[in-house]
């Protein structure tokens, strides 16, 4: 029983995307300080692409699979997803003439943004455990 709670999609990619997100906080920090370095080049997490890719496949026209909700639906296969946040360094643009490429105002705004999606995680989250509480408790009382 405690495999299927735990084993759901949302203990599967939300501590994931969370990670994510937590790692973009350190990327972008370390852009931002190194906006006056010469030669530097900005790095990018990348997750969300790569889990939408392991979800709907390389060639989706984004519609999810059917998901087994009861013993006595047809089968399905699970999700079972396994991407993971990885860094790499954009070399598409150079902004100045000393070749550094950050932007300070797109590090920022991808700050502000970064921050407003790992708060919307937490609260999922937190309200996914919430709920399997709630059902272990209700029966109490």
């Amino acid at each position: 029983m405690l495999e299927q709670i735990f084993g759901s999609s949302n203990f599967n990619y939300l501590p994931r995307a969370m990670t994510a997100a937590s790692i973009r906080q350190e990327v972008i920090a370390n852009n931002i300080a190194n906006v006056n370095t010469p030669n530097y080049r900005k790095s990018v997490v990348e997750f969300e692409d790569l889990l939408a890719r392991e979800i709907y496949g390389e060639e989706s026209d984004g519609k999810l699979e059917m998901v087994r909700t009861h013993d006595r639906h047809l089968p399905f296969k699970p999700f079972d997803f396994h991407a993971e946040p990885s860094i790499r360094q954009d070399n598409t643009t150079i902004m100045r003439v000393d070749d550094n490429n950050v932007d300070i105002d797109i590090e920022m705004a991808t700050l502000a943004k970064n921050q407003l999606y790992f708060n919307a995680l937490v609260t999922e989250f937190g309200g996914h455990v919430t709920k399997i509480k709630n059902a272990i408790t209700s029966g109490q009382g």
